[in-house]
This record gives C-alpha cells, sequence and structure tokens, in this order.
C-alpha cells in the first residue's frame, strides 16, 4: 500500500507543478496584454483630447 500512496503523491505533486507552470505562463500574458491595453487607452485619450481640446484624463495637458 505504501509504494500506491507514494506513486500517487507522486503523481499529485507532478499535477501541481504543471498547473503552477502554466498559471504563470498565463500571468505573464496577462501582464502583457493589460500593458498593451494601457498603452492603446493612453493613445486614444490623447487623440479625443487632441480632437475635442479638452484635458480629459485631468493630467494638465491636452493630448499629452
Amino acid at each position: 500500500m505504501g509504494l500506491f500512496w507514494d506513486l500517487y503523491q507522486q503523481s499529485q505533486i507532478s499535477q501541481h507543478a504543471q498547473r503552477s507552470g502554466a498559471l504563470e505562463d498565463r500571468v505573464v500574458r496577462l501582464e502583457d496584454e493589460l500593458r498593451r491595453t494601457q498603452l492603446l487607452l493612453r493613445e486614444v485619450i490623447g487623440r479625443l483630447e487632441q480632437r475635442l481640446g479638452e484635458d480629459l484624463d485631468r493630467d494638465g495637458q491636452v493630448g499629452g
């Protein structure tokens, strides 16, 4: 019985390691997507400010 228990535990450890790696990869992708979304949002706000002539994000600049 001890041998089967050891095999089961090793299997669980291996599965957890695979999930952890997948989770780390997903976090990296999500962080990259967030960075790209933030850059796009800044660009859109800048263009809207230029078009409207208003400081939409209240940073003290129009189109900046």
